[in-house]
């Protein structure tokens, strides 16, 4: 039997479960990635009693959405097709405190050997016309199936907060006003944009003059270095000179 597209009920579970397990990829793909994200993040916890990463989503676009890209990029609707020119299908996004530390998370992902960077776009050196800043990257990261690798490609975007706030802001504004926004409150949104940068500027350079201070001696100090063992910490040192 037939419905009114000509596709039989079992062609049209094989193309199901194929576009199934199209769509799975992306999503093994965002976990392999966010593990990476929380291993740095929990490392950082743990050994500096901070961490650069404020905030980690992601997401996959839903079969209407990777629908309407393909045809408003002329991509023929098959798989092949689809996967090769649209990289960003899955998408994680995090969030972190200052500029620095934007790069500073880039850095640190894009060095590890099985992740490979496709793009790179640095809307923070040089932000949209309307003001919009983060960092984008298009990895691709290994996912290890049963019977094989495959390569997924993932957007990556890293803000800091202010970015990510005005982004968000700016998101709802379009999509009220179906992205014809009037001029005024594009102006606003521009100076908005300008003044989020300030704060980022200015918040960078509180937290440089905080660790200057945190890095000086305090007697709290050696209350610190008294929570391990003296045998132990004996045990380390004598390690640490063998090798």
């Amino acid at each position: 039997m037939e419905d009114s597209s000509g596709v039989s009920r079992a062609d049209f579970a094989e193309l199901r479960t194929e576009f199934s397990r199209f769509m799975m990829l992306y999503q093994f793909g965002i976990s392999e990635l966010m593990t990476k994200v929380n291993i740095l993040k929990d490392e950082f916890t743990h050994i500096n009693q901070y961490s650069p990463i404020e905030h980690v989503t992601s997401r996959v676009k839903s079969p209407d959405s990777i629908l309407r890209k393909a045809q408003r990029l002329n991509i023929p609707l098959t798989i092949d097709d689809i996967s090769k020119n649209i990289f960003d299908i899955a998408g994680v996004r995090i969030t972190c405190s200052f500029i620095s530390d934007t790069y500073r998370i880039a850095e640190m992902l894009t060095s590890q050997t099985d992740l490979r960077v496709i793009e790179r776009e640095d809307y923070i050196a040089d932000p949209k016309p309307n003001g919009y800043k983060s960092l984008h990257l298009i990895v691709e990261v290994p996912v290890f199936m049963s019977d094989r690798v495959r390569h997924v490609p993932i957007e990556l975007q890293i803000r800091t907060i202010a970015m990510d706030f005005w982004a968000s802001l700016e998101h709802k504004i379009y999509y009220k006003y179906n992205r014809e926004v009037p001029v005024e409150l594009l102006d606003e949104l521009t100076e908005a944009a300008a003044a989020a940068h300030r704060l980022d500027v200015k918040m960078e350079r509180l937290n440089d003059e905080f660790a200057k201070i945190k890095a000086l001696p305090h007697p709290d100090d050696e209350i610190l270095e008294q929570d391990l063992p003296a045998q132990f910490l004996e045990a380390l040192h004598l390690q640490r000179r063998a090798l």
